[in-house]
């Protein structure tokens, strides 16, 4: 069954290079980002885990764990960790999880329930495991992004979203396109105008349906 906006996200215990992890105890009650790979030392993804790792102070001012997931083992994991810090100048200090079953893949929804890995695999074969799922402090997906192979992952897109899901989480707000950190915010229309006001001080009514405030946390 496909995984949706604000459902709960699968448990699981597995393996990472950093030892056993379960799930949702590991995520604790702060945010966490799972991001997915198809293969270990592939161009494309060691670039990625290089963005990841350089954001490392980015993620802990998030009060946001990151982990990654691959369908190689923990032996691959942790000579891949030294192409990537070598790649990014940075140590990745982030665990990634040893999906050798495709259990993990398959509970995300990212391979199909019949997928198998073949000997003398490729990366092709794993294509689709190339996804970001955010996760909030209730353990309910907030975000997901899935890539072709081509195309590698924008992972200051992902921190502005993050951004925005922090900001407007269990608020009646909403961010409007291309926002960042620090601009006006869109009010939601469970709110009247009056209560609006009450709530986030002045209000700029662009359109009876489109009324903006300023808010921070």
């Amino acid at each position: 069954m496909a995984l949706r906006i604000n459902d709960l996200v699968p448990d699981f215990t597995a393996e990472t290079d950093q030892g056993t992890i379960t799930f949702h105890d590991w995520i604790g009650s702060g945010w966490a980002i799972l991001f997915s790979h198809p293969k270990d030392f592939t161009p494309v993804c060691t670039t990625e885990f290089g963005a990841v790792a350089q954001l490392a102070q980015e993620w802990k001012k998030r009060d946001t764990k990151v982990i990654g997931v691959s369908v190689d083992g923990v032996e691959a994991h942790k000579k891949w960790k030294g192409d990537i810090e070598k790649f990014a100048g940075t140590s990745a200090g982030f665990a990634i999880i040893a999906d050798e079953t495709l259990a993990v893949s398959k509970a995300f929804d990212m391979l199909p329930a019949e997928a198998y890995l073949p000997d003398g695999r490729t990366a092709a074969d794993t294509a689709t495991v190339r996804s970001v799922f955010i996760i909030g402090p209730d353990k309910k997906l907030k975000l997901s992004l899935t890539y072709p192979m081509s195309v590698g992952r924008n992972f200051a897109e992902v921190l502005r979203a993050l951004d925005a899901l922090q900001l407007t989480f269990n608020v009646p707000l909403a961010t409007p396109a291309n926002w960042e950190l620090g601009q006006d915010v869109i009010v939601a229309l469970s709110l009247n105008d009056e209560q609006a006001r009450e709530k986030y001080g002045a209000i700029d009514i662009k359109l009876p349906y489109l009324r903006t405030a300023k808010y921070s946390k």
